[in-house]
């Protein structure tokens, strides 16, 4: 068994660190305002700048920190088997759109990387869906006609670069990878360059619609914009109830350095194994091996437990990788299939969101920047319709998904409270728990130096019970994704507000 490193944060961050940008302390007056600096938010704010928008993107905590500055950095159309899926629940035109989009966003990433000269390491590379149980060829035989049928450079292959016999793969040519720190920290100086405003560590607690629309933040500035883009990775303002919509999930990664002559020379993924998901990328005469998988809902189970079985994975199908990073990211997929791109509810005329992209968050958020760009200013977009959160047909076509995915939220919100909780005294160092005390239930976690820190255990967003992820010294809510850090305060949304710190 080889020893999984400790979590470490992500190479990404680790190796553009980017320079800090100013709290939002003064009111604001511009064109759009766009809470969130990820990949979806800032490619809006790109876009909407080089449309001559006077632009502002509010951040909570650092520019494409969160779920962007985890992620593993595909640039694919080939999004795991979704076009067969594709073309029976929304058509074959609904299949084809969804496959143009996702083109165009990557021709655009490539088109903006020359013309601002990002070095972010962009490569071309072929991407791959596969499988090693024989009984899922003629799935995979299906999605490749069904990628071919979309428009889509697809064909189903035996062979590939991986280090192990495959049954079989869709291969899809003409992709690529890079490094999304680096390509976003470009945005966003573009962004600047254009007049454009970026605050960092200014959350947003308050949204009134209207024209204009005003925004109220945790710094007691004020934001006035025409209008309001939540690009905020699960809305933090969810006046179409979305999250009933959403189903979060947390993916783990490792990553280690292997000679150039073991690169796979493609971007795999397999459904298979609890999801495992391989690409390389430049590490200076040698290759980092990145390696993605464990998927669970936060707030469940043991993740030091997966980061071993990623980590024994990685080893075993590359003996010679030093492993040198581990982090998780978090995704949250649609029950219905396809992300959430338009207007922010049915009523909504100057709000949008952007959510739900079900683990493709690189090509799925450039796509959602032009879209939005398009709605605000206008333009006509070809693929509004197919995602557009308003939509209803394919919400009930798929009604199964949404309802397993409430009865998943209501057992969490209901069983979680009949656990028999531990003792506090039960906490060893490094450990967290909901313990039971003489006032009640609490969500307590002993630090290093068995100092005891205590918090409710009631999620801010909706008021499920929070449980402790030992590895990455979090508190995570098993209903809708938010995560908080052991002093209670919001690591990811959809929460805004810490968990309340009590006394033990």
């Amino acid at each position: 068994m080889t020893e999984h490193p400790h979590v470490s944060g992500s190479y990404w961050i680790q190796t553009a660190p980017g320079p800090e940008r100013p709290v939002l302390e003064d009111d604001l007056r511009v064109d759009v305002a766009v809470i969130g600096a990820g990949v979806a938010g800032l490619s809006t704010a790109w876009e909407l700048a080089r449309a001559g928008r006077e632009v502002a993107v509010l951040e909570a905590d650092r520019v494409a920190a969160g779920v962007t500055g985890h992620t593993t950095a595909k640039v694919t159309a080939l999004h795991t088997l979704i076009y067969d899926k594709l073309r029976h629940t929304r058509g074959p035109e609904g299949a084809r759109l969804y496959a143009r989009s996702q083109t165009e966003a990557i021709e655009r990433a490539a088109g903006i990387v020359a013309e601002l000269d990002v070095d972010c390491d962009w490569e071309q590379r072929s991407a791959y869906t596969y499988a090693r149980d024989a009984g899922r060829v003629e799935e995979l035989r299906a999605e490749a006609e069904a990628a071919r049928e979309a428009g889509l450079p697809a064909s189903f292959v035996t062979e590939t670069g991986l280090p192990f016999p495959v049954a079989g793969a869709v291969r899809v040519t003409g992709q690529a990878q890079f490094h999304p720190r680096k390509y976003l920290l470009a945005l966003a100086d573009d962004v600047l360059a254009h007049g454009g405003h970026i605050h960092e560590h200014t959350t947003v607690i308050g949204l009134e619609e209207g024209e204009p629309c005003r925004l109220t933040t945790d710094t007691g500035a004020t934001v006035t914009a025409g209008d309001v883009v939540v690009a905020t990775h699960y809305p933090v303002f969810d006046r179409a109830l979305l999250f009933t919509r959403l189903s979060p999930r947390r993916e783990l990664v490792v990553a280690g350095t292997i000679g150039a002559d073991r690169d796979p020379g493609g971007m795999y993924i397999t459904p298979e194994e609890g999801t495992r998901s391989v690409r390389t990328a430049p590490h200076g005469e040698q290759r980092l091996l990145i390696v993605t998988g464990e998927h669970f809902t936060p707030g469940t189970g043991d993740t030091r437990s997966r980061f071993q079985h990623l980590a024994d994975w990685a080893a075993e199908h590359f003996p010679d990788v030093t492993l040198t990073h581990a982090w998780a990211t978090q995704d949250n997929d649609p029950t219905d299939t396809v992300p959430l791109v338009g207007p922010l509810h049915p009523g909504a005329h100057h709000a949008y969101v952007a959510t739900g992209f079900g683990g493709w968050g690189m090509s799925g958020g450039m796509m959602a920047g032009r879209l939005l760009t398009a709605l605000i200013t206008g333009e006509e977009c070809a693929w509004s319709g197919l995602y557009d959160p308003r939509r209803l047909r394919s919400t009930v076509r798929e009604a199964p998904s949404f309802l397993k995915h409430q009865a998943q939220v209501a057992r969490h919100f209901v069983g979680d409270r009949l656990r028999p909780p531990p003792p506090v005294e039960s906490l060893p160092p490094g450990e967290g728990a909901v313990v039971r005390t003489g006032g009640g239930r609490l969500a307590v976690y002993r630090d290093e130096g068995g100092h005891l820190h205590a918090l409710s255990p009631r999620c801010t967003h909706m008021g499920c019970i929070v449980a402790f992820n030992a590895a990455e010294r979090a508190w995570e809510c098993p209903c809708h994704g938010s995560r908080f850090d052991t002093d209670g305060k919001v690591v990811q949304g959809p929460a805004t507000r810490a968990l309340e710190q009590r006394e033990i």
